[in-house]
C-alpha cells in the first residue's frame, strides 16, 4: 500500500540543485542588462511597480518561477502561481536580496554564480559536470502575484497548531463513538487496535518472511475513502520487508488465510501528528477493511 506521505503545512518551495545536468559557460556579454548588488546577485527587472506592495523579510512570495542552471531549464511552475519562496537569508548575495527588491506585479530575473551556491550545498547537491571556475550562473525568473506577509504565515501556524491540538484532544472521543455506532464489541488491544473478525480463515497464518496477498480499503471514520485495492491485484508484500503503518502490521499478524477483518486503528499506529496526502489530517484514526486472500 503506498500513499504518497503529505503534510497539511505552508508550501514554501526550498529549490536545491540537484541531478545530471549538461552546462553552458556564461560570459560576460550574457550578463548585459544586469545590475548587480554589493552582494554579488546578479539582477534585472523586465517589470516593476514601486507603488505597489513590497516583499519583506519573513514574506512568502506567490507566484511563477522559472529556474535555469545557465541555459538548461530545471524548475517551472509557469501558468500554476503558488506559494514558491520565503523570503529569508542564507548567504550574501543569495536569492533574498532580490525577492526584498520585488512589489506585487513584478516581473525579474536573478542570477547567482553557481560556485558561491556550491559553498553552501554538499557536494552530492551540486551537478556532476558542474566545473568551478567556468562561471556557471543559476537564474530565477519570478513574478510575483501576491504576498502573504510575515504575521499572516504566524497567524496561520498559530491556528493550525491550534487545529491539530484540537484534532488530538478530540480523537479518543472520536474511536469511541465509531465503535459504539457500529455496533464494535471487541476489547482493543494494549495499543488501542482494534481487531474486528468478520469472518475466520482457516489457512496458514501471517508470519514474518511469509508472502501475503491481501484485498483491502481504508477510510477515514467518516467514510472518507483515500485508498483501496478494488479493481485492482490484492497488495502483495512478504511480512517485515515492506513499510507499512504499525496498525495494518499488528492487526493481519497472526490471521489466517481466507479471513476478513476490520481494523480501527488509532493514529498513534498510522500517521500520527504528521497526516498523510490530501485526504489524512494529522491525529487521524483509521478503519481497513481487509481480506487476507493468500499466505504462502
Amino acid at each position: 500500500m503506498y500513499i504518497n506521505n503529505m503534510k497539511k503545512s505552508l508550501k514554501v518551495a526550498t529549490m536545491i540543485v540537484a541531478g545530471t545536468l549538461m552546462f553552458v559557460a556564461c560570459n560576460r556579454g550574457e550578463m548585459a542588462g544586469f545590475k548587480t548588488t554589493d552582494h554579488g546577485l546578479y539582477y534585472k527587472f523586465e517589470k516593476q511597480d514601486k507603488s505597489a506592495q513590497q516583499v519583506q523579510d519573513g514574506d512568502v512570495i506567490v507566484g511563477e518561477m522559472v529556474v535555469r542552471f545557465d541555459s538548461l531549464e530545471t524548475f517551472s511552475n509557469v501558468g500554476h502561481p503558488d506559494r514558491i519562496l520565503q523570503a529569508k537569508r542564507t548567504f550574501d548575495g543569495d536569492l533574498y536580496e532580490g525577492l526584498l527588491m520585488m512589489h506585487i506585479g513584478d516581473k525579474a530575473i536573478f542570477a547567482i554564480e553557481a560556485d558561491t551556491l556550491a559553498k553552501y550545498l554538499q557536494p552530492n547537491q551540486m551537478p556532476p559536470t558542474y566545473v568551478q571556475g567556468n562561471g556557471m550562473k543559476v537564474f530565477y525568473e519570478i513574478t510575483l502575484h501576491d504576498i502573504v506577509t510575515k504575521e499572516e504565515i504566524e497567524e496561520e501556524q498559530n491556528n493550525f497548531m491550534t487545529e491539530m491540538q484540537e484534532r488530538q484532544q478530540n480523537e479518543p472521543a472520536e474511536i469511541e463513538k465509531y465503535v459504539k455506532d457500529n455496533n464494535i464489541t471487541v476489547k482493543p488491544t494494549a495499543n488501542g487496535l482494534y481487531v474486528v473478525v468478520k469472518k475466520k480463515g482457516n489457512g496458514a497464518k501471517v508470519a514474518a518472511g511469509k508472502q501475503v496477498a491481501i484485498n483491502y480499503t481504508g477510510r477515514l471514520l467518516d467514510g472518507t475513502v483515500f485508498d483501496s485495492s478494488e479493481g485492482k491485484e490484492p497488495l502483495t508484500y512478504t511480512v517485515g520487508q515492506m513499510s507499512l503503518i504499525p496498525g495494518w502490521e499488528e492487526g493481519v499478524k497472526g490471521q489466517p488465510e481466507g479471513s476478513q477483518l476490520q481494523l480501527v486503528i488509532p493514529s498513534a499506529l498510522a500517521y500520527g501528528s504528521r497526516g498523510n496526502g490530501r485526504v489524512i489530517p494529522p491525529y487521524s484514526p483509521l478503519v481497513f477493511d481487509l481480506e487476507i486472500v493468500s499466505v504462502k
